[in-house]
């Protein structure tokens, strides 16, 4: 199909349908470079996007260097314990600054060795001596915007963009009483898929597929839709006695969150954040997924396990929580497997329609509404 004729309105009439009429996103939504490039344009350099969580940023000077669509970032902690974003390039002539992870203290220049300090503000640069109306101060590293929440960080590459807390809405107030802010990263995995970023988060948002593709590990799984209220954002909610963190049959090992009331005292919760962030949300810890696309048909899928801070301090948790790396150890390879197949079987669907949605999947079908609002939208702008 010709890349202009993707964005046009009457081509997602089947997927505009009420739940239980609605179809899937057609398969080019998920294969075609111009549908992510449009994504691009109007999500990814628009909306708030996670980028890990401040754990990961223990000292002053702790920094990454993470590229995210076709833009090289520094994220960096300064002296006063404050998070920063910036353009990975040199204010003199455009030089990549830093490469990879770690500590630094200040952020130099290999080229002609401009120095910025760890807040981003130029504070030397030899050889500049005599140069008519130049000062320092005009010259600081290019910041991006970058917000928390509960521990996570969001960088906003568009400077109009609403406030981090406006679009995260009221599942600031869904996950109160666990407390993100007072738990800590104990382990990180990554994942390059062969697949469209999407098909990850909707694989994530429903349970129609637990019951095959999770056969050997966590099975039947079944969820009600949670009420958005306000925000950017969905979930399910799965009503659990004890901890979905481990397999069927697996005793509660760790305590459960003390500061839980209402529906999470019983239950547990998987939320998409819009656009690519997912937390699994249970009655003693949290884990999430980071998706990073890296192309139409390529994602890095970033997994963290979170646990309260009191809960890591136990002296038996080195030996408890491996029943919980187990767990996700045995389901999320599962989840990529399958990821990848569908990508395989979307390129070779072409352009026949997608099937109808299943009654288990009102999150997918929430998902896709989103991003056609954004991707459409931004096409009626030009």
């Amino acid at each position: 199909m010709p890349s202009e004729a993707l964005f046009d309105e009457a081509l997602y009439e089947s997927v505009r349908q009420p739940m239980g009429l609605s179809h899937g996103l057609p398969s080019w939504c998920y294969t075609h470079d111009a549908f992510y490039e449009r994504e691009v344009e109007s999500i990814f350099l628009k909306e708030w996007i996670v980028i890990g969580r401040a754990e990961e940023y223990p000292a002053a000077g702790s920094y990454q260097a993470l590229e995210r669509f076709g833009r090289s970032i520094i994220v960096v902690k300064d002296r006063a314990g404050e998070m920063h974003a910036f353009l990975n390039a040199c204010r003199h002539r455009g030089t990549r600054l830093l490469e990879g992870q770690g500590e630094c203290k200040a952020i130099n220049c290999p080229y002609h060795a401009w120095a910025y300090s760890l807040s981003g503000k130029l504070i030397a640069a030899p050889g500049m001596d005599g140069v008519q109306d130049f000062s320092l101060a005009d010259w600081p590293l290019v910041s991006i915007r970058l917000e928390q929440w509960g521990g996570f960080l969001f960088i906003n590459f568009d400077e109009h963009a609403v406030p981090l807390a406006e679009h995260l809405g009221t599942v600031q107030d869904l996950f109160a009483g666990h407390r993100f802010a007072d738990m800590q990263i104990t382990r990180k995995r990554s994942f390059e898929l062969d697949c469209n970023w999407k098909i990850y988060i909707e694989n994530a948002m429903e349970d129609y597929h637990t019951p095959t593709v999770h056969k050997r590990s966590i099975g039947l799984q079944r969820t009600d839709m949670e009420l958005v209220e306000r925000g950017q954002w969905s979930a399910i909610y799965m009503e659990s006695p004890t901890t979905i963190a481990v397999l069927p049959g697996e005793t509660s090992p760790l305590p459960v969150i003390p500061t839980l009331s209402g529906k999470a005292t019983h239950g547990s919760f998987f939320a998409l954040i819009h656009p690519t962030l997912f937390l699994g949300v249970t009655l003693d810890c949290m884990w999430f997924l980071e998706a990073v696309p890296l192309s139409t048909n390529k994602t890095i899928v970033h997994v963290g396990s979170c646990f309260p801070k009191s809960t890591i301090a136990r002296p038996d948790f080195e030996h408890v929580v491996a029943r919980y790396y187990f767990r996700w150890d045995k389901s999320i390879p599962e989840d990529n497997e399958i990821s990848v197949q569908q990508q395989a079987g979307l390129k070779t669907l072409g352009k026949h329609p997608m099937g109808r949605l299943s009654l288990h999947e009102p999150a997918v079908h929430q998902f896709a509404h989103w991003i056609l609002d954004r991707v459409l939208g931004a096409e009626r702008l030009q």
